[in-house]
């Protein structure tokens, strides 16, 4: 029956982990009955759900993560005849992609993995926001070791976050992210709605360049790892 039913709830109250594949519609309801009965889960969602109003602060508080898997690997669901498929595989098994990722609140090694910095710091390498007062790092191999302001990342990160390492600010897309230091008008360009929710790049020519959606994110004090680093990348320069 509906998860939501209340001969499912109190199946959901005596259950220790729970472990499935939500509907991605009600992928938003599921979490927050998981958190109003305090429950241990690893269930699937859409990846875009990491930037959803309900979820987006979960993560950031800590009490929601990303589970093992990488989050840009390749998720294939066996469906039944009647649905639509992409491939079969060699055993015939009728196969759909989608974008999807493992979100769980148990513990994993991964999330307490320090991420190895490489590079250093350019103003060249790394633009500053025109409506942000932040960094952009396309890659999240990218992130400087020797950067300590606010720092825009795509929402891949969240595969290599490590809360001990980094901290979470905000989002682009949500309106309350305190780092925002312009909103656009029609006198900055025709399509300045799409700017505002986006974090934006003004290019030597003066044109405006938006990116996709990213994490704030602000490196929390210098590692060990972090000295590793950046005397790993002076040995090879």
């Amino acid at each position: 029956g509906d998860f939501r039913s209340p001969e499912c709830v109190e199946l959901l109250k005596d259950a220790d982990i729970v472990c499935t594949n939500p509907p991605f519609s009600l992928f938003r309801e599921f979490v927050a009955l998981m958190m109003k009965y305090n429950k241990k889960f690893l269930i699937l969602g859409n990846k875009n759900a990491v930037t959803y109003k309900e979820i987006f602060p979960l993560i950031q508080q800590g009490k929601i993560w990303l589970g093992h898997r990488n989050m840009n690997s390749d998720f294939w669901l066996e469906v039944p005849s009647y649905e639509n498929y992409e491939k079969v595989d060699e055993d015939g098994r009728r196969l759909k992609h989608i974008m999807a990722c493992w979100y769980t609140n148990l513990p994993i090694t991964k999330r307490h993995e320090f991420l190895t910095l490489l590079y250093p710091y350019t103003p060249e390498a790394y633009p500053r926001y025109d409506n942000y007062d932040a960094i952009e790092v396309s890659r999240t191999s990218d992130i400087p070791c020797d950067y300590d302001g606010v720092m825009g990342v795509p929402i891949t990160f969240l595969d290599k976050y490590n809360p001990d390492q980094f901290e979470i600010l905000g989002l682009t897309q949500r309106g309350d992210v305190p780092f925002k230091t312009k909103v656009y008008t029609s006198e900055d360009a025709p399509n300045f709605g799409d700017l505002n929710a986006r974090a934006v790049i003004r290019e030597s020519d003066g044109r405006l360049r938006s990116t996709y959606a990213r994490l704030l994110i602000r490196r929390k004090s210098v590692t060990t790892t972090d000295f590793y680093s950046i005397i790993h990348h002076g040995e090879n320069t």
